[in-house]
């Protein structure tokens, strides 16, 4: 399933995107069993992915039944406001330098294990909202990134059961301000909450893929364009540490929960090493395969 947070009539709810149409949940519902409420979940994402195999169950019937039927309720693609799918995450965790090649480029070397820092959701914006380049900044990057959506809480996470965490995959661009975060400021190191999370940077979605219709997460092209010119070319093959191993580490001494993003780096091809950045006007496309295009259009402050 691909599962959507979006706005319709001025109210948040969870739609499903089917043959190219957004089926609206809590509608269809009504529809189909002919009452006049909708439950909670599907109105928020969070709180559905939180129920777990029973509401999922229940999801997927709600769709092959609105499909078979006829009854579905959908909505044009064009008209609403999506979101990011997850709206309320407790936490944001990216991982730095998960590619060598970005490495090199970055003059950074990989670490024994993963280095992560933080993302807050002031910066989180959904598929076609637009990215901000705040006045603060003049160096604004991109970073395409495949990431996950935790769905099973845990703790001290092993590795071999680290993909039962997973409730699927979406993409992520690590929008980062470039003349903040660098240089780094000894002793403190780089300024990583300034240069990763000013408002409406991270583009997420456009929707969440359920890690059932996701047959290898390790063997993933993805790219990035801007203004339809290729920046980032690569595959999640060529990640260093390996998602298991990233929810592993993600999960000592901290509860990951039904939620969070965990978002696995990205590869070569960003845009300082160049003194390349993005003006007010640019189209950012970030494409993951098997998942889909999270297109963003950026717009000065």
């Amino acid at each position: 399933m691909r599962l959507l947070s979006f706005v319709w009539g001025s109210k948040q709810r969870v739609g499903a995107y089917v043959n190219n149409v957004v089926m609206d949940l809590p509608e269809t519902y009504m529809r189909i069993y002919e009452t006049d409420n909708a439950p909670n979940f599907l109105y928020d994402m969070k709180s559905l992915i939180e129920g777990g195999e029973p509401i999922m169950q229940l999801i997927r019937d709600l769709i092959n039944r609105a499909l078979k039927s006829g009854n579905a309720v959908v909505r044009d693609p064009a008209s609403i406001t999506w979101l990011p799918p997850v709206t309320n995450p407790e936490k944001i965790l990216c991982v730095a330098v998960n590619y060598r090649e970005h490495g090199k480029e970055s003059s950074a070397k990989p670490l024994d294990r993963p280095y992560f820092f933080p993302k807050f959701p002031n910066a989180l914006i959904g598929h076609k909202q637009p990215i901000l380049k705040p006045r603060a900044s003049k160096q604004v990057d991109w970073e395409v990134e495949l990431a996950l959506i935790i769905g099973r809480k845990g703790k001290y996470i092993d590795v071999d059961r680290a993909l039962d965490h997973v409730f699927g995959y979406l993409i992520l661009n690590d929008v980062s301000m470039r003349d903040w975060q660098f240089p780094s400021k000894e002793p403190y190191g780089m300024d990583w909450i300034y240069g990763k999370s000013m408002d409406s940077s991270t583009p997420v979605g456009p929707y969440v893929v359920t890690k059932d219709e996701i047959e290898d997460p390790h063997n993933l092209r993805l790219t990035l364009r801007v203004n339809g010119e290729v920046e980032q070319d690569d595959n999640t093959k060529n990640l260093i540490f390996k998602i298991p191993e990233l929810i592993h580490w993600a999960s000592q001494g901290i509860t990951l929960k039904p939620g969070d993003y965990i978002s696995t780096g990205t590869p070569a091809g960003v845009g300082f090493p160049r003194n390349k950045f993005l003006r007010g006007g640019d189209v950012v496309e970030a494409e993951i395969e098997g998942i889909g295009t999270l297109m963003n259009t950026v717009i000065e402050e």
